[in-house]
């Protein structure tokens, strides 16, 4: 037993290198089957996600989102509850920041910007909460609503853009365009990148401040590991429940305010390309750590950034990264299951 509590650190470290390396190892042999050579379109996507002036301000752009919505998830999953609603808090996010970017004017940027993320985090940690009070307090489970919530905010947002909220004279279902004092700054003049990811690496260094110094961090920890313990203990096991899916929802909240203020200063009907359910799979690849959600977050988003790239210049389908991002988290989970059962046997 010694011996794996000794190699646990290691393992949390060495795993999601071996399922990223794997995944790309099996990327490759589907690169090779669409008739493609591997390291042309490897070479590509790293040089164009990473090693150019637009291709890395668009990874910024698109790790923004990524790092927030996960970053939300990591929170829940350490007090033991799956937020799968990223998606639905991302659009209720999204709609905070749009009405306030619309119909609240003439203030500054230095306060409307503010405001505008506010009205995104409590958008989405009302919708986070929401099933944080039917767990702790109706026993549903959080994996039902959440995903279930998912789609009633979607349809909600896509009833909105083609109604009340839809630009006059739009071909296609959006709103107006937010006013200029509550759009995010470009940090990179000239490309995509813009002030959002500096709120989200803020925010993960909060998050980790709270998780690993703060008395509410170990109270968190200590649900997720024994809920039964913690009340004993007189933690308020509910309370702790709330609060995390309120944290998660508003994390995710603020996703989509960045995708409104800094990305498309507009919402859209699919305000998010799936990144509530990406987010997922980065929190999991993480195996709870803060500062693997910020790699992963870089990594998962180089792909997205270099998938239309690799495609143009290798000639790879773009659903081959969807793939190898889908045989990454294969391999953590089947890393997982093997750590598991170590520890049994031990």
């Amino acid at each position: 037993m010694t011996a794996t509590k000794s190699t646990q650190p290691l393992l949390i470290i060495i795993s999601p290198i071996i399922a990223i390396a794997l995944a790309l190892l099996l990327g490759a042999i589907l690169i090779l089957l669409a008739g493609a050579n591997p390291i042309s379109a490897y070479s590509a996507l790293i040089k164009e996600s990473i090693f150019t002036y637009f291709g890395f301000g668009n990874t910024l752009n698109k790790m923004t989102p990524l790092l927030l919505t996960s970053l939300g998830i990591l929170v829940a999953l350490r007090a033991g509850q799956f937020n799968i609603g990223g998606e639905g808090q991302i659009y209720f996010g999204a709609l905070g920041s749009t009405l306030v970017g619309l119909y609240v004017q003439g203030l500054p940027p230095w306060l409307h910007i503010p405001l505008a993320l506010l009205a995104g985090f409590v958008c989405g940690a009302i919708w986070g909460g929401l099933a944080g009070y039917l767990k702790a307090f109706r026993g549903v489970n959080e994996v039902i609503t959440t995903l279930l919530l998912n789609y009633i905010a979607i349809n909600i947002i896509s009833y909105l853009v083609q109604n009340p909220l839809q630009a006059p004279n739009a071909p296609s279902p959006y709103s107006p365009l937010i006013a200029k004092s509550a759009q995010l700054p470009i940090i990179l003049p000239g490309s995509l990148a813009h002030g959002g990811i500096f709120l989200g690496l803020i925010v993960a260094g909060m998050l980790w401040i709270l998780l690993a110094r703060s008395p509410f961090g170990y109270q968190i920890t200590a649900v997720g590991f024994n809920p039964i313990a913690s009340r004993y203990a007189g933690m308020s096991v509910e309370r702790t429940i709330i609060w995390v899916m309120v944290i998660a929802g508003g994390l995710a909240g603020l996703a989509g305010s960045c995708e409104v203020m800094g990305a498309k200063y507009r919402l859209f009907e699919q305000v998010s390309p799936g990144y509530g359910f990406d987010g997922i799979a980065i929190a999991f690849l993480s195996r709870g750590s803060v500062l693997g959600v910020v790699l992963t977050s870089l990594f998962f988003a180089a792909l997205r950034s270099g998938a239309n790239v690799m495609q143009r210049s290798a000639g790879v389908p773009v659903t081959v990264v969807y793939a190898i991002q889908g045989l990454t988290v294969l391999f953590i989970a089947i890393s997982l299951a093997w750590e598991q059962r170590v520890q049994c046997k031990s």
